[in-house]
This record gives C-alpha cells, structure tokens and sequence, in this order.
C-alpha cells in the first residue's frame, strides 16, 4: 500500500523539499509514499486569488478563509486519511502517533499561513490540530515536511535494517542510549568496555541504564509517564 500525502498549501513549489532526498527520495522513486501538493489559491474567487481577511473582532494579522479552504479540502474527496492542520495550538507530534499515521493509508495535510486559519472549516472539516513543538515557524510547510520524515522513515522497508528504527529514541518511552564506533580511543576517551565485551545480555542492560539516565536527566517528564 501506498502511503499518500495530500499537501494544501499557499506554496507547493516546497514540496517535497529534503523528502525527495536521501532515505525518503528513494521511498519516494520506488512508489513506496506519494505526494501532490494542492494551491490554495486555486479556490479563491475573485481575481486577486485572495484566500485571507481581517480578524472578526479585530487585531494584528491575517485569517485563513474558511469558505476557500473548505473548498481545497473538499477537492481531495472524502476518504479515510485523517485531516491534519499543522498548528502551533495542536496536540504535540509524538512517535505513538507517527506509527498510527504510518499504519494509514496516508493524510490530508493543511499548512497554515497568517495568523491562522478561520475556526469554523477546523471543526466542519474535522481537522486534527498537530504541532511539532513550543515555538511559531512562519508557515505549515516545514512542520508538514518534519511530520512526513518522521511517518516515511518508518514505512516498511525504507530503512535497510528495520531495527533501526526500533532502537530509537521515545520508541520504548525512553531517550537513546549513547553510541559509540571506531577509534577505540579518540581524545583520551575510550569506548567503554563493556560494548567490546561480546556480552550481549551485559551490553543491553548497560544501554537500558544509560537510556534511563539520560531521560531522568532531560526529560523527566518521559519518565514519570512510564511510572503511570
């Protein structure tokens, strides 16, 4: 099955951007995701192909029509991907959620622009709210682009060795362990030891430790969820 991403944006030109370079270019030439940008602007109606206004109620800015971009969302049909709108206001991205996109058949991905976009086509539209962190970008276009990294690289068989993606950081609830590789000795600082052990069972306990270190240390937060 082919993951498809549908993009709805003031500026298709971005895409796919980085995705159709490396691990996600690849996935991208085999067939193993898609992607169609969609120009807002293309459903506005009157000839300065405006899809903004004022604030109702006054303020800085500008305001996302809901009749124009209920019209975009309505072009791409009425199936079973999940409409998301890339929104500072969202619910935060987490891994649990880029496994259930992956598992999907793809996703109707809004990018806001302006101030924001008109309350009334999120809920008539049944739009997912979703961001990807605590600080304002200047569009949906990169948040769009960071969420379908994430969903690409862990759709069956980009990554060469599934269990990279298996060993990863909040896939287990939990920050990654260090890494180590070749020289054994850079600087004075030696690979510790018990990764040249052989020991398997040693060397997972270790990385288990150290992982949970490091999440108690920066993200605690990750750690008391665990506890719940």
């Amino acid at each position: 099955m082919t993951f498809r991403a549908t993009i709805l944006t003031l500026y298709p030109e971005m895409f796919p951007g980085f995705l159709g370079q490396s691990l996600s270019g690849k996935a991208l030439e085999r067939g193993a995701w898609a992607i169609e940008p969609v120009q807002i602007r293309d459903f506005a109606t009157d000839r300065h192909r405006s899809v903004d206004d004022t604030p109702s109620g006054g303020g800085a800015g500008m305001v996302l029509r809901a009749d124009i971009l209920a019209k975009a969302i309505d072009s791409v049909g009425d199936d079973d991907r999940p409409r998301l709108l890339m929104s500072p206001r969202g619910r935060p991205l987490t891994q649990k959620r880029v496994r259930e996109l992956a598992d999907g058949p793809g996703a109707v991905i809004v990018c806001g622009r302006f101030e924001g976009v008109d309350q009334r086509v999120i809920d008539a539209r049944n739009l997912e709210e979703v961001s990807i962190g605590d600080y304002i970008l200047s569009g949906g276009e990169p948040a769009a682009m960071i969420l379908l990294d994430a969903v690409i690289r862990v759709l069956p068989g980009v990554m060469g060795n599934e269990q990279s993606g298996v060993h990863e950081s909040f896939e287990s609830g939990l920050l990654e362990h260090p890494h180590y590789t070749r020289p054994p000795v850079f600087e004075g600082r030696e690979i510790p030891e018990v990764l040249t052990s052989g020991n398997h069972a040693k060397i997972e306990k270790w990385r288990h430790e150290q992982a949970l270190k490091l999440t108690t240390e920066r993200r605690p937060d990750l750690v008391h969820a665990l506890k719940k």
